[in-house]
């Protein structure tokens, strides 16, 4: 295998050829960042967590795809990734999984210490979530955690201490994973089902639709409540209503359970992402 050859499977190890995680990771870390530093961002600090975002999901990527080695070639749509064809070794996988860490892990260094100590608690999140699949009715929600972890960690950052408003902010982030990726999980529902791994489409079951649809609600209460209480303007609720928009897209393609359609709101969340930080920031930058 040539040097070109080993990179390009690298690259699609750790995902960069699928932006879309990155970005459902990178929207409730800015969330975080403009609400904590009231729309001025410290652009070194925001720097920091953005190559954060980008190197704790590829590692993330790359343990999932270790964890599950044995179950993805027995799945259509995973089969032919890297370390489930054979292209990487699974020492490969690992040393490149804790490479990437170590990198985000020097990044954050010169950041306050309660900073270094959430960052102990991510790196676990991201390396245990791909292992909740085996016995967690609804590992969504843990993943719900670990991608919005970043908003805690913003606040800690930025404040020196985490306040209440970052830990309502998570949990809407983590009603918000549930929503997105229940419809990810419809896509390889079957599979899921031959293999006996667990995921919220299987737990939820023929009432599917109407989790999301509460989860997706419960997201945009509880950010309306952090709105409340900061005081923000309509620029802000502007945004939760794109989102609510979306929202309801997103429930009419996935209305026939079609694999095709709840994959494409699956990917269509960003647009949710977006229009939430896209408030959060008109708001502050008409303040």
């Amino acid at each position: 295998m040539t040097l070109t050859e080993r990179l390009s499977n690298y690259e699609k190890l750790m995902r960069l050829d699928k932006p879309i995680g990155i970005l459902l990771l990178l929207w409730p870390t800015l969330w975080g960042q403009w609400l904590a530093s009231n729309g001025r961002p410290d652009w070194l600090i925001l720097w920091i967590f953005v190559m954060g975002v980008v190197l704790m999901r590829s590692a993330g990527c790359v343990i999932n795809d270790y964890a599950d080695r044995d179950f993805d070639p027995l799945v259509a749509r995973t089969r032919e990734r890297p370390l489930a064809a054979g292209k990487v070794t699974p020492k490969e996988a690992l040393l490149l999984a804790a490479g990437l860490s170590l990198l985000a892990f020097l990044l954050i260094l010169p950041l306050d210490a309660l900073v270094l100590q959430l960052s102990v608690v991510a790196l676990f999140l991201a390396a245990s979530y791909p292992f909740t699949k085996r016995f967690f009715a609804i590992p969504q929600a843990y993943l719900g955690v670990a991608f919005g972890f970043g908003i805690p960690m913003s606040y800690a950052a930025l404040w020196g201490e985490v306040p209440h408003e970052a830990w309502i902010m998570l949990l809407a982030n983590v009603f918000w994973a549930i929503a997105y990726d229940t419809q990810y999980a419809m896509v390889d529902r079957e599979d899921d089902l031959k293999i006996g791994i667990k995921t919220s489409a299987i737990t939820f079951g023929r009432f599917d639709l109407a989790a999301i649809a509460l989860c997706y609600a419960a997201t945009l209460g509880l950010l309306a409540w952090v709105g409340m209480r900061r005081e923000m303007g309509w620029a802000f609720y502007g945004g939760l209503a794109v989102a609510a928009a979306i929202a309801l897209y997103h429930m009419v393609l996935i209305r026939q359970r079609d694999p095709r359609q709840c994959f494409r709101a699956f990917l269509h969340n960003t647009w949710f992402g977006a229009a939430v930080f896209g408030g959060i920031a008109l708001h502050f930058l008409l303040r």
